[in-house]
């Protein structure tokens, strides 16, 4: 066989293993982002109380909703 012929059988095969490899990495981060979310509720009062803030329970409850919301959309 030709060695052109080899070359592009390479190149089409890292090609299609870039691809794919993305691909699977962006879902496998989704599913482990959506079984561990990176933040929970203590971590997101302590970030409020170092703002400044006074968090209360509806307003933290009002925030995780809103996270979670905007993680099941994505």
């Amino acid at each position: 066989m030709a060695t052109w012929i080899w070359i592009l059988i390479v190149i089409v095969a890292l090609v299609i293993g870039l691809i794919g490899g993305f691909y699977g990495a962006r879902k496998y981060m989704e599913k482990y982002l959506k079984e561990n979310p990176p933040f929970n509720e203590d971590q997101l009062r302590q970030l409020m109380l170092q703002m400044g803030q006074k968090p209360s329970q509806k307003k933290l409850n009002q925030m995780m909703h809103t996270m979670q919301s905007n993680m099941g959309k994505k």
